[in-house]
């Protein structure tokens, strides 16, 4: 079974989650122990402690989820692994080549235009493809074509 996550992507997601349940831990620990004692500034310090867990709880869910679902390449889940470059000839003619990733928050400043998410309707539009295929998926100008000249999978 490969997952739609490079190995690397997959490594990093670990960290950061293994990470933020770490600092979520020792935080409620402090909530817990300010509840024991305190006055009214620990009680308003406390609340904003439990508004930084909250968003924490939201950041390992979305982790959780990223990581366990498994996209499958060999069942036909998925076709496109994180690291997966696709050069494209779109109807005007225009060549362009793009990297697909699996988490957004890992595209470089200023690479957003030569990245694209699998799950986005053109990562979508190239599981199951080849090169040679035509692919269609929608954009926000209406409906895109374009020939897959390349799809290389990762290293």
């Amino acid at each position: 079974m490969r997952s739609a996550l490079s190995g690397q992507a997959r490594e990093r997601l670990e960290q950061e989650l293994a990470a933020l349940r770490d600092r979520r831990d020792r935080l409620a620990g402090q909530v817990r122990a300010r509840d024991r004692v305190g006055d009214q500034a620990d009680e308003a310090f406390s609340l904003r402690l439990d508004d930084d867990i909250a968003a924490m709880d939201d950041r390992i869910g979305e982790l959780s989820e990223l990581l366990a679902s498994g996209r499958n390449v060999e069942t036909g889940t998925h076709g496109v692994l994180d690291g997966t470059r696709v050069t494209l000839r779109f109807a005007d003619g225009e060549v362009q080549t793009l990297q697909v990733v699996a988490v957004p928050e890992e595209i470089p400043a200023g690479q957003e235009d030569a990245m694209v998410t699998f799950d986005s309707p053109l990562g979508l539009a190239l599981s199951g493809r080849a090169a040679g295929d035509t692919i269609a998926y929608s954009a926000p100008a209406g409906v895109v074509r374009a020939e897959i000249v390349s799809l290389e999978p990762p290293d």
